[in-house]
């Protein structure tokens, strides 16, 4: 058993995972969001293909504490840029967000520029990346009152879906 299984260091968060622009490999998002689940965090997955806009939308909608976004394209500087500038349009600047995926070290420094809180690639362990993300989240409190209502689905028209506790990675969306 791993370290992300023995402490629920996110729980009572609530942690959107999206993958912007037109990438569609999604194998590393989903292995994030069953790692972030299994720490105890509420997690929303979008699907592939979400524009920065929605990606917004869904974060002020489910109300989260943070949006993990996912690119392997080669436009995570644009799509960065693109999704907070329209969580701050949306009022919810104060979202952290962190990226992972295929980010050239020398682009580090302008995503956190951006504001961006986390940046993992395929190179980093599991627990180092819940580590950093649980990091970060504990210098705001949980918010209280959320429902505790999950819902599962296979089905591409249903996104976004939430990583319920009782899914195993096997009933992972693909």
């Amino acid at each position: 058993m791993t370290a992300i299984l023995q402490l629920p260091v996110l729980r009572g968060r609530r942690i959107l995972i999206a993958k912007p622009g037109l990438d569609g490999h999604d194998v590393g998002a989903k292995v994030i969001a069953l790692a972030l689940r299994d720490a105890g965090a509420e997690v929303i997955y979008t699907g592939l293909r979400k524009s920065p806009e929605y990606i917004a939308r869904v974060a002020v909608d489910e109300d989260v504490d943070a949006v993990g976004l996912s690119v392997l394209s080669g436009s995570h500087r644009e799509l960065v840029a693109q999704t907070i500038a329209c969580l701050c349009e949306a009022g919810a600047g104060e979202i952290k967000v962190f990226v992972g995926g295929t980010i050239p070290r020398e682009d580090f420094d302008y995503l956190r520029g951006l504001g961006v809180c986390g940046i993992y690639t395929s190179a980093m362990h599991l627990d180092v990346v819940v580590a950093s993300v649980a990091d970060a989240l504990a210098v705001q409190p949980a918010r209280a009152g959320r429902s505790a209502v999950f819902a599962f689905s296979r089905s591409a028209t249903c996104w976004p879906v939430r990583i319920a506790a009782c899914c195993s990675p096997i009933s992972a969306p693909r």
